[in-house]
């Protein structure tokens, strides 16, 4: 029996000296060492021709045993003491797939096996730790395919693993038993052939059935692009789609249709040329009785009947189903004319688009159905109205109408009359100016401006009667100011001017701006507020808009004008009242926001109730107290 020491040298010599490691005891008796050499060779090779170790056996060559980072498992086609690995694997640091032809000498691991890395321990049964599917990334380095197998090296190696793939009394973690399930391991599975990810020092894979394991990191994402117990955002799906319903920068709002124009209209009469006493008549649904496109046309005593309705807003932004409609740059002059429609969304003469241009007179234009302007403007087009009668009845249905895009409206002289709930005499998204005429609503505002939009009245005759509120609306006025925030209207800072004339409200305050920025200026205009209400201004929040940052903040500039009635500031908006040219203003102002006011020299105010005030400017001596209290930043004010 060979003496211990002189063993392990000659093992040592045929580590340096053998290129080719047999498999089987009777190679070893071949190779060209020493006979020495070769008997410790064939005792080694048959330890491992054999596969197992009897349990409690201890290494050879005084039991020392390899630690977990040196990384080398036996292999039964594999000479000991080469630190060799088989073709197709690697060593936990490389990052590479394992092969399994490779040469000795390249500090490899066997084939299909892993070498050991601390700390790591497989759970449970090998579902847990399979391979991911195609078209996963590799989390880790060194892991396996199921069904592969590790093993240990018989020298300065933990023991083998038995033949039937049990753990003996080791201080190493056994091999992998051959139906490719994990024992009690400290190791994680090899890196497959695929070049799959495995555990080593990372999270375990993904099972089969992409339900994650017990992990302490994220688990990739299975093949189904399915998120298992991620602690990072999901891969984004195939369609493209953000998960959670995400998106961009955004949200984004826009007008409630968000459509394009329509390429194509329908007309019962494309008129290019001009015509006198002419009839034109539509009984279709969303089809024009007379449509001009991109000519000059003059249509002189033309009567034109519309009946049959349409739906969808495309009608009300581009012009579908009115009577009359000009778009493309037309310039339409309309004289002595009648025109009626019984539809909805049936507008009596329609303006659409930039370089458009529609010249109504002495013309009567009569609308019945719901959504069914007198005189509609859009898409930037213009609209001159001289003379011209308009009665409307259908609900949400002006007399002086505009909608997305707006334009610039003037009209002068004539009757405007809106009779249904929610049809102003004047709904404004565009620049509308009206001079000479009279205009009543007798079951809305009597005006509305949306957004960034103005109107200006000139020695015009206006009542409204808010008796019904319509849509969003929760305070009954006679000109409602806002910003509905659809899209339909630009936003930005409106006006409303009057000069002259008379304004009557019927029912609830005189004014009422909400979510918006606007400049109201009265000049010499005989006002007659609501016996329901002695409020003249009301700059609140309402129902449209971000809680909290819409209120209405008002500049009013009163110039010869008197005003009674009482000014409401809510902690959410502003009042800046100015009078000038002997103004004269009678109310209380109630401000939990911020209200200012400014007096010209021979203007005055006169206090019907206790107010406040942020600042006070000009000639103060205007300010009569009349026995109430007024504070002034905090301050009472004794004058």
């Amino acid at each position: 029996m060979l003496n211990r020491k002189k063993l392990i040298a000659l093992s040592m010599v045929a580590c340096l000296t053998a290129t080719v490691i047999p498999a089987f005891a009777e190679d070893a008796a071949t190779a060209e060492a020493p006979a020495d050499a070769q008997a410790a060779i064939l005792i080694v090779a048959h330890r491992q021709g054999q596969g197992q170790r009897p349990e409690g056996q201890q290494a050879p060559f005084g039991g020392q045993q390899q630690t977990p980072n040196q990384g080398q498992r036996p292999d039964s086609q594999q000479a000991p003491n080469q630190k060799q690995q088989p073709e197709r694997q690697q060593t936990p640091n490389q990052g590479q797939q394992p092969d399994r032809q490779q040469a000795p000498n390249q500090k490899q691991q066997p084939e299909r096996q892993q070498a050991p890395n601390r700390g790591q321990q497989p759970k449970g049964q090998n579902d847990s730790q399979q391979a991911p599917t195609d078209g996963q990334q590799s989390r880790g380095k060194g892991s396996r395919r199921p069904g592969q197998q590790s093993g240990s090296s018989d020298i300065q190696q933990p023991p083998e693993m038995p033949a039937d793939g049990q753990n003996g009394d080791m201080q190493q973690p056994p091999e992998m038993p051959a139906d490719g399930q994990s024992g009690d391991m400290q190791q994680p599975p090899e890196m497959p052939a695929d070049g799959q990810s495995g555990d080593m020092q990372q999270p375990p894979e993904m099972p089969a059935d992409g339900q994650s394991g017990d992990m302490q990191q994220p688990p990739e994402m299975p093949a189904d692009d399915q998120s298992g117990d991620m602690q990072q955002p999901p891969e984004m799906p195939a369609d493209g789609q953000m998960p959670g319903g995400m998106g961009g920068p955004g949200g984004m709002m826009g007008g409630p249709d968000g459509g394009s124009a329509p390429t194509d209209y329908a007309a019962a009469n494309t008129v290019s040329a001009d015509s006198d006493g002419e009839t034109y008549t539509s009984d279709a649904s969303s089809e024009n009785a007379v449509l001009v496109s991109g000519d000059s046309v003059t249509l002189s005593g033309a009567t034109v009947n519309k009946t049959g309705g349409s739906d969808g807003e495309s009608a009300d932004f581009y012009g579908i189903n009115a009577a009359v409609l000009a778009k493309d740059g037309a310039t339409l002059t309309v004289t002595g004319a009648n025109v009626t429609s019984d539809g909805t969304h049936a507008n009596g003469i329609f303006s659409y688009g930039s370089g458009t241009t529609v010249n109504v007179s002495d013309t009567a234009i009569t609308t019945t159905g719901n959504n069914s302007g007198g005189l509609m403007t859009t898409g930037g087009a213009t609209l001159n109205a001289t003379g011209v009668t308009v009665s409307t009845s259908g609900n949400s249905s002006a007399a002086i109408r505009s909608d997305r895009g707006g334009g610039t409206v003037n009209v002068s002289q004539g009757s405007y009359s809106a009779s249904g709930v929610g049809s102003p005499a004047i709904y404004s998204t565009a620049d509308i100016t009206v001079s000479d005429a009279t205009l009543s609503a007798s079951n809305s505002e009597a005006v509305v401006i949306e957004g960034g939009n103005s109107v200006t009245l000139n020695n015009v005759s206006i009542t409204g009667s808010n008796a019904t509120l319509n849509g969003q609306s929760t305070q009954k006025t006679n000109v409602l100011i806002y910003q509905s925030m659809s899209g339909d209207a630009a936003e930005g800072n409106s006006s409303f001017s009057m000069t002259g004339g008379s304004m009557t409200a019927e029912t609830g305050s005189m004014f009422h701006v909400t979510n918006v920025t606007t400049t109201i200026e009265l000049a010499g205009v005989s006002l007659t507020g609501a016996a329901d209400s002695d409020t003249f201004l009301s700059a609140t929040a309402d129902s449209w808009g971000r809680t909290g940052a819409n209120g209405g903040h008002a500049t009013v500039k009163l110039s010869g004008q008197e005003v009674s009635g009482n000014i409401v500031v809510d902690e959410v908006s502003s009042v800046a009242l100015s009078l000038s040219d002997g103004s004269r203003y009678t109310g209380a102002i109630n401000a939990s926001g911020d209200a200012s006011v400014a007096l010209e020299t021979g203007s005055t105010w006169t206090l019907t109730g206790d107010s406040s005030v942020d600042s006070l400017e000009g000639d103060l001596t205007g300010i009569d107290l009349n026995g109430y209290v007024l504070t002034v930043a905090g301050a009472v004010y004794n004058g």
